[in-house]
């Protein structure tokens, strides 16, 4: 009669496969969920330099906008999600970030949101300023700033 996975004395028989499967599983979900929050992060901004920042924890939802300043026209551009908004539909896009954070995450409004800011260092204040105004319209109180700590 044939036996599942025993030993001649008893012993269980330890088997890889199982676990390789299941490993490479959780690779490709770790993987996906990084490839989801770098596509988020414009590489073309320059952050501003700040010798104290500390690192930001992970475990909030947030919605992350960039604020691109274009030299030529000295105007800055707003790109949340990889798309450029016009100023006045900022806040619209938090709002439906906000709704969106909450159903994965909680399924009703999410107290832990919050708006990171990411200005390039050669946008004006009144641009960045904007920013956090769209981002109170919204109804967010927890706004951060990314910078760099180092050049």
């Amino acid at each position: 009669m044939a036996g599942g996975g025993g030993g001649a004395e008893g012993e269980p028989e330890f088997q890889i496969a199982p676990m390789i499967d299941v490993l490479l599983v959780l690779l490709i979900f770790f993987m996906s969920i990084t490839t989801t929050q770098v596509l988020k992060v414009d590489k073309s901004i320059a952050l501003p330099l700040a010798p104290d920042a500390l690192k930001k924890d992970q475990a909030r939802n947030e919605a992350i906008v960039n604020v691109r300043w274009d030299p030529v026209k000295k105007k800055a551009e707003y790109v949340i999600d990889d798309r450029v908004y016009a100023l006045e539909d900022v806040s619209k896009a938090i709002i439906a970030a906000k709704k969106l954070g909450a159903t994965k995450v909680t399924h009703s409004s999410n107290p832990e949101f919050r708006v990171v800011i990411r200005g390039d260092r050669d946008a004006s204040a009144l641009s960045v300023s904007l920013a956090m105004n769209a981002a109170a319209e919204a109804g967010v109180s927890d706004i951060a700033f990314s910078a760099v700590n180092k050049d």
